[in-house]
């Protein structure tokens, strides 16, 4: 690929009550690879009305970090922000855009890629660089199988999954620079007027480091209470697949899958999960795998580091008891 004049890669950063995002941090790993390539500068852009966390916690990741604060980007309104990724594309010329693969990252890339007419690739859990041609890899039909995309246009718009990727190591810190967007009042359709926090919201999938899920081999609602038993004794969050939300076991907002939370802990323990594809594609990047279900063909074993076949409902109580008995040591 002729990258041109084309060499910096462009990293949004989406912030969430001032923090940085941890996929956005994440996907300056993929940038770091791509600059490899290009020979440019890793930059970070973040947009808000305080950066200062934010900008702080990337600026150790990469080569600078642009800075865009005003009013106008308050209520985190994908119109506002739209205007000031295209403003930051047009002006320092990125090689590609890179964001998270969130609604709003997702949303931000497509709205970009249609006003440049750019390729876009969206949820790419993997970087191969073949010669001097790009390939990301993408999930298709529901996660049975992983494509190889190349995006042939300049500058390409890729989104990353949660998890795909390991931030990067700290470093020295990186210069901030101050940028001004004016927003047109005309460019604004859409205002938020009141945000409610979700419960959603509360469980954070994403950025735990230790999941417990549960499934239909759980078998009801009071022998949930163990995954949820286990999930607390090693300070982690509770996780379920879909027949197991379905039975009302768990609130919705703790799904992990295709349809769910794309999740990646160092710890990953399965109770009662068959390992249907469409469960397994959203914990696949998981540090550590522990399966237990009393079906020794379950396809779950087949992605865990550690495979325990029996009846979950025998086999938790024990493991709960051994755990609390080491921590009292």
């Amino acid at each position: 690929m002729d990258w041109g004049n084309r060499k910096d890669i462009l990293v949004f950063l989406e912030q969430k009550e001032g923090k940085a995002v941890n996929v956005g941090l994440e996907a300056l790993t993929p940038a770091r690879t791509l600059a490899g390539l290009t020979g440019g500068r890793v930059l970070a852009l973040v947009v808000g009305t305080d950066n200062a966390a934010a900008a702080e916690k990337a600026a150790v990741c990469c080569d600078g970090v642009l800075s865009v604060e005003g009013s106008a980007f308050g209520d985190g309104c994908a119109d506002a922000l739209t205007c000031a990724l295209e403003a930051m594309v047009n002006k320092y010329v990125p090689a590609a855009v890179l964001a998270g693969n969130t609604p709003l990252g997702r949303e931000l890339t497509a709205r970009l890629s249609a006003r440049l007419c750019l390729g876009s690739v969206q949820d790419a859990t993997a970087l191969k660089i073949e010669g001097d041609q790009v390939l990301w890899t993408v999930p298709v039909y529901g996660g049975t199988v992983l494509n190889d995309v190349a995006a042939d246009t300049l500058p390409m718009a890729v989104t990353v999954r949660s998890g795909a990727f390991s931030k990067p190591e700290a470093s020295v810190a990186a210069a901030v620079t101050a940028e001004t967007v004016e927003v047109p009042a005309d460019a604004v359709k859409a205002r938020v007027l009141e945000a409610v926090k979700e419960i959603s919201e509360a469980v954070n999938l994403e950025e735990a480091k230790v999941i417990v899920t549960g499934g239909r081999g759980m078998g009801s609602k009071e022998n949930f209470a163990l995954v949820e038993e286990l999930a607390q004794l090693l300070g982690g969050v509770v996780g379920a697949t879909r027949p197991a939300i379905e039975e009302a076991w768990v609130s919705r907002a703790h799904q992990v899958g295709q349809s769910g939370k794309i999740v990646a802990p160092a710890l990953y323990i399965a109770c009662g999960v068959s390992g249907a594809t469409q469960h397994v594609s959203g914990m696949s990047g998981s540090g550590y795998v522990v399966a237990i279900n009393k079906d020794e063909d379950a396809p779950i074993f087949d992605v865990a580091d550690v495979g325990i076949i029996g009846d979950a409902m025998q086999v938790l109580p024990v493991m709960i008891e051994e755990i609390r008995k080491r921590k009292a040591e």
